[in-house]
This record gives structure tokens, C-alpha cells and sequence, in this order.
């Protein structure tokens, strides 16, 4: 039985209310993670099949989290019990957005005129894309950035065209012709991009009503967290499958709405009376995070927003200390003042670098902290840093991987046909693609056509043809592979054969990070072999899950003992004992583009996440100078810190005047003399 009394009154109320539509206003802190699992376990036990139940949310690893708590809640049996396909179609499904529309268009892409064995562009491959179309649009000597154009793109798909990027004619021209052409593109290669994934979802539930049908019949009761984050889309999306049923639950919190630069519409949030008029809110306001001090002062900032939903976060923790502000003369100043003090709270009151967090603005803010965090041998954890999936050995491997699945997949293609170099080189391969252009086809079917392959050097023309050869046989050992068949060792042998691994020794002048490459290799291989029976199955759900998974790298849980280094922005749904937010200056919050693109709503909001994520202590500084290009820039304090309370803060220098307590003095002196002991 699920015990709902382990819920407090209001996280019960919305744990009860399963039926029509529900908006839960979690604030920060206040447990919402438990009342979606134990909804979800208790409308399980009220009768309602597991597999009519749907949870959507932004992260693999939320989704993860939800999933295993659901378990541990609900009877085995019911949870999890055989790992048949037909108990598996009967648990709840808890994923994603792009998740839940991979499993849709699995079942239905063919509508559409894709193959069922789509391939998901990661952005690196969707970057490689746009440059194509750039080199074949671009007058001569033109230089465009293919990263602004890729993020126009998306903004554009995602329903951003009637924003004010696009109000000029010819920006809307461009972006419908990029987009013309970029669509072409991925779909001569059977590819589609996470932008895609969602919208050919939503294009399939116009086209094919049948199709929208049976996925409502199956989805009968949905429920999506951080619906504050949720851009024109996915509203879309979840509103479609719902608006018959209308058991819809959604979970946010507008005061945490900091993604609108990225297409996030808090007014999903905001109006969800407008469709769905009978809703029932339910607001979860204690607070299990923090002290009544730090919640006051967030509470004190948030309320500057006129536009939100009310709610006043508190705590049964008790006041806490007061928030220490303090003052520098510039960033250098600030970071070794910020790493001393993490120093002290170590030796003097025996907390452990894991427990501290040091929050900015921008990630430009994190080279002078990371300079002093090496000066004094402080460990740290920058979130944000190289995944393990952008490393070069690994791309190299899953575009190999790729095109044994689909040999049209033309970016995976044009990324290891000479890696190791066998004779194909850039000229050859850009001759291959111009032909793949002109007949409207594959750079692959170019490669065997002879008509094409007659215009090349005998020795091009025979490497070209060991490259189909060699293509060819491996991905027919895939498809012919019995259920036995070890996808470890056939990329071993596919590695060995075309000498990888001996190319990356060569590459590399330094032999450890040589090894390094390989041991990355080494340790991606065996995972290959997980869900699915048939091979081919089994590498199209590796290379699905590795795309779809991308939030894994940065989620690994730091096991050592060491400071986190992190963005205001990447930092939300986490918590830290003792927070540092540093840079707390105008024109890097509020950033100096807010002030012209009228965001400073959100900017007060990225404060307030900042500020709940301090659990028992919280230091605000700011300085006086910031170095930028080499050049010491006078900065003015956030006028954010004007909305702080007074009687909530002490100021640095005010708190040097005030003696130290007898006992206090013994204590710190005794722990001085163990930690050097």
C-alpha cells in the first residue's frame, strides 16, 4: 500500500487529486519529485493500468529518479516484475519529451515517408549540415556562423517565428529557405534532429488523426513536470493528447522560469485556466531545503515580479545564519577571497569541499575561481565541462556505428570515410558530394555508382570501391547476426580491420592520452549489448538511447570530495549546503541584454533560483572591477541586492567588528591544531 500520511497536507491533496486537470505550484524545495512518484504509485493502487500513465520531463536523469521511485513504491509485480516486452508495455512510462516522441514515430515515422531506422542527429552532426548548406548558399568569401544559424533554425521550428527575431521580412525569408533545404537534407539521410523529433510528432497527429488516436487511447491520464520550461511545441504536444481526456497534471513553478532565451514560455504556466478552466491548484510552499532566513530573502526578490503566481516559500529549519554580502575590488580579489573561505569552513568547522558551490552568471566568471582553486590544491567539479560524448574517439565511433545502421546517413559519412585516411581525401570526398547533389541522392549511392566513379583516378576509384566493400560486409554481419551475436566483438573487429585504434596511437604524440582514447573506446563497447534481441535492434537502441541520453555525462555524480563550479542556469533542481554566488553585478545580473530585450523578470528569477539553492549558508559577493580583454572594467553592484531585506544581511566588513565569542576562538584554535596535526 502507498502511505500517503508520509506526505504533508498539501503534497497529499495533490497526490489524491488524479483525475481531470491539475496544476501542482511546487516551489523550490518543497518535495515535488515525491508527490509526482507517489501520484503516480497511488493511482496505480485506485485501479488505473500502469501503462496508461504518463510522466514527461526535461532530463534523462528526472526521469530516471521517478522511474526507480515509482518501483519502490508500487508491488514488484506491478512495477516491474519479468522483463517480458508485454509487462515492459505495462509500466508507466516516465521519459522525456524527445523520448516519448522517439517511441511514437517508431510506430508510426512511415506515415511520414521515413524509414522506421531514423537516425537522431546530435548537434555536432546538425552543424556539420548546416555548413553544407552554407557552402552551397554562401557567396564567395562570405563567412556565416553555422552555430547562429543552426540556433535560428531552431528557434524558428520551434514556434519563435512570430517573435520579433523574424519581424523582418528577409530574416523570415532566410530562415524558411534555411530550413527548406535543411529538412531536405536530414531526410535524404533518413535523419532527423531533437528539434525534429517533436515536431514531425506533432505534423504525424495532424496528417494521421489515427495515429493521434491511438496514442490518446493509450495515454489517458499525463502528467508533466517543469511545465514553466515548456516552449510553443511541447505545449502543443501534451495539449493534444490531453485536451479529450483532460486528466492532465503539470508540475512548475513560474518563479523558476529562467529558460525563456531558449524558447521556454512561462505563460504555459501562467494560463493554464484559459484551456482548462475547471483546474484544480494545489500549492506546495513548505520548504524541506533551507533556513527561514535564506527563504525570506528569496521570497523578499521574487515578489518584484508582478506577473506570477503567488506563493511564500517557508521552513520548519529555523532562521540560520544571515546571508554574508560581500564587497571586492575585482574578480581576482573575489575568487581567492571565496576559495580562503571555502578553505576555512574545511579546517576550522570540518566541512568537506563536496557540500560548497560556487554559482555565476557566466561561464567567462569560473577562470579566475578555477586559477585560485589550483593555487591553494582545492579539488573541483566544473559542471558544464567536455562530455565524454564530444570526445573525438567517440564521435569517430558512433558515426562508424551509423552508417552500418544507414549508409545514407551522409554527416556520418563524410566524418570517417578517411579517418583512417584509406585514399579518400578531402577533394575526393567533396567531387563524391557535389555528384550526391547533382543526382539527388546519397553521398553513398554516389560512391557506387560507376557513372560517377569512372570520373576518378584509378587509385581513388579503388579505394572508393574497398570503402563500399568494407561498409557493405560489416553491416551485413550486422544484419545476419543471430540473436547470440556480440555487438563488442564485431566493433573490435570492425576497429581492428580498418586499424583505428593504431591510427589514434600514431595521432597522438603523448602515448597516456593515446591510451586514454583507447580505454574510452574500450569501456563504451560492452554496453552495446543491452536491450533488444536481433543486432541490429540492439545497436539502433545504443545509438538511440547515447543521443536521447545526452544529460548523462554532466549528471555523473562527482564521488570525490570537491567544490562545484557551476552556472546559474545549469544549476536549478540541485542544493548545496553552503553556497557562494559571485559576480552580483549590473550588466551580469541583471545581464546587460535583459535592460534591451525587456527579460529582467527573468533575470530576478535566475537570482531567486540561485539564492534556494543554499541550504544552510549563503555568501553574495560583488566587486569593483571586473578584468575584461586584459583590461580592469569599473562594475556597479546588482540592483538586486537592493531587494535583499536588510535585517537578513550582514556585510562583510560589519561582521569583522564583531568578537569573536571565547568558546568559538577555542573551538576554531583546536581545529587548527588536528587539521595539521
Amino acid at each position: 500500500m502507498v502511505n500517503l500520511s508520509a506526505l504533508n497536507p498539501q503534497q497529499r491533496l495533490a497526490a489524491e487529486t488524479i483525475r481531470g486537470p491539475v496544476l501542482i505550484l511546487a516551489g523550490a524545495g518543497t518535495g515535488k519529485t515525491r508527490v509526482i512518484t507517489f501520484r503516480i504509485a497511488h493511482m496505480v493502487q485506485r485501479g488505473i493500468a500502469p501503462g496508461n500513465i504518463l510522466g514527461v520531463t526535461f532530463t534523462n536523469k528526472a526521469a530516471r529518479e521517478m522511474q526507480e521511485r515509482v518501483s519502490k513504491l508500487l508491488p514488484k509485480s506491478r512495477a516491474q516484475g519479468s522483463k517480458s516486452k508485454a509487462d515492459k508495455e505495462n509500466r508507466p512510462t516516465i521519459c522525456t519529451f524527445h523520448s516519448l516522441c522517439v517511441r511514437i514515430l517508431r510506430v508510426h515515422i512511415e506515415k511520414l515517408g521515413y524509414k522506421k531506422n531514423f537516425v537522431i542527429y546530435d548537434e555536432s552532426e546538425q552543424l556539420a549540415a548546416v555548413k553544407k548548406i552554407l557552402s552551397a548558399i554562401s557567396a564567395k568569401g562570405e563567412k556565416t556562423d553555422p552555430g547562429a544559424v543552426l540556433a535560428m533554425l531552431s528557434k524558428f521550428k520551434n514556434g519563435g517565428e512570430n517573435s520579433a527575431t523574424f519581424g523582418d521580412p528577409s530574416v523570415r525569408a532566410l530562415a524558411q529557405h534555411i530550413a527548406k533545404r535543411y529538412e531536405s537534407a536530414l531526410h535524404a539521410c533518413n535523419a532527423v534532429d531533437f528539434d525534429d523529433l517533436i515536431l514531425l510528432t506533432l505534423r504525424l497527429f495532424r496528417e494521421h488523426p489515427e495515429a493521434l488516436t491511438a496514442c490518446r487511447s493509450k495515454y489517458q491520464y499525463v502528467m508533466v513536470d517543469e511545465y514553466q520550461d515548456t516552449n510553443a511545441a511541447q505545449f502543443e504536444l501534451v495539449h493534444s493528447l490531453t485536451k479529450e481526456h483532460r486528466n492532465f497534471c503539470v508540475v512548475g513553478d513560474d518563479d523558476q522560469s529562467i529558460y525563456g532565451w531558449r524558447g521556454a514560455e512561462v505563460a504555459n504556466l501562467l494560463n493554464m485556466e484559459k484551456h482548462f478552466p475547471e483546474i484544480k491548484v494545489v500549492k506546495l510552499e513548505q520548504n524541506y531545503r533551507s533556513t527561514t532566513t535564506i527563504l525570506n530573502a528569496a521570497n523578499a526578490i521574487i515578489k518584484n515580479n508582478v506577473r506570477r503566481r503567488g506563493k511564500s516559500l517557508w521552513s520548519q529549519k529555523g532562521a540560520g545564519a544571515k546571508i554574508q554580502l560581500q564587497t571586492y575590488t575585482n574578480d581576482e580579489d573575489e575568487a581567492r577571497e571565496t576559495v580562503s573561505q571555502i578553505e576555512f569552513k574545511r579546517i576550522a568547522h570540518r566541512i568537506p569541499w563536496q557540500d560548497c558551490a560556487i554559482l555565476f552568471r557566466t561561464n567567462q566568471q569560473a577562470r579566475p575561481i578555477e586559477t585560485e582553486l589550483r593555487k591553494a590544491g582545492v579539488k573541483y567539479h566544473l559542471i558544464g565541462g567536455q562530455s565524454f560524448f564530444d570526445r573525438r574517439e567517440i564521435k569517430d565511433f558512433i558515426a562508424y556505428l551509423k552508417i552500418f545502421i544507414n549508409p545514407h546517413d551522409d554527416i556520418s559519412l563524410l566524418r570517417i570515410a578517411n579517418v583512417p585516411a584509406r585514399g579518400l581525401s578531402d577533394v575526393t570526398m567533396e567531387r563524391l558530394l557535389g555528384a550526391s547533389h547533382e543526382r539527388k541522392c546519397s553521398v553513398f549511392t554516389a560512391m557506387k555508382n560507376p557513372m560517377v566513379t569512372t570520373t576518378f583516378l584509378k587509385n581513388t576509384r579503388e579505394s572508393i570501391e574497398a570503402f563500399v566493400e568494407f561498409v557493405e560486409r560489416v553491416q551485413s554481419q550486422l544484419q545476419q547476426g543471430k540473436d547470440e551475436f556480440r555487438l563488442q566483438t564485431w566493433a573490435e573487429n570492425f576497429l581492428n580491420e580498418a586499424s583505428y585504434l593504431t591510427e589514434l596511437k600514431r595521432l597522438e604524440k603523448d602515448p597516456e592520452v593515446a591510451e586514454s582514447r583507447i580505454r574510452n573506446l574500450r569501456e563504451m563497447m560492452p554496453t552495446m549489448d543491452g536491450a533488444g534481441n536481433a543486432p541490429a535492434e540492439r545497436l539502433e537502441n545504443f545509438l538511440e538511447n547515447i543521443t536521447l541520453d545526452s544529460d548523462r555525462a554532466d549528471e555523473k555524480e562527482n564521488t570525490q570530495d570537491a567544490v562545484t563550479l557551476i552556472t546559474m542556469h545549469s544549476c536549478k533542481g540541485l542544493e548545496f549546503p553552503h553556497v557562494f554566488v559571485v559576480g552580483l553585478e549590473d550588466g551580469l545580473l541583471p545581464h546587460t541584454r535583459s535592460k534591451v530585450e525587456g527579460t529582467m523578470d527573468e533575470e530576478r528569477r535566475l537570482f531567486y533560483v540561485a539564492v534556494t539553492r543554499a541550504m544552510e549558508t549563503l555568501t553574495i559577493s560583488h566587486c569593483g572591477g571586473r578584468k575584461k580583454y586584459g583590461q580592469l572594467l569599473p562594475c556597479q553592484p546588482s540592483p538586486f541586492l537592493k531587494e535583499l531585506p536588510e535585517e537578513l544581511v550582514e556585510h562583510s566588513d560589519a561582521k569583522s567588528k564583531i568578537p569573536v565569542a571565547q568558546e568559538s576562538g577555542k573551538n576554531f584554535f583546536a581545529a587548527m591544531r588536528s587539521a595539521v596535526s
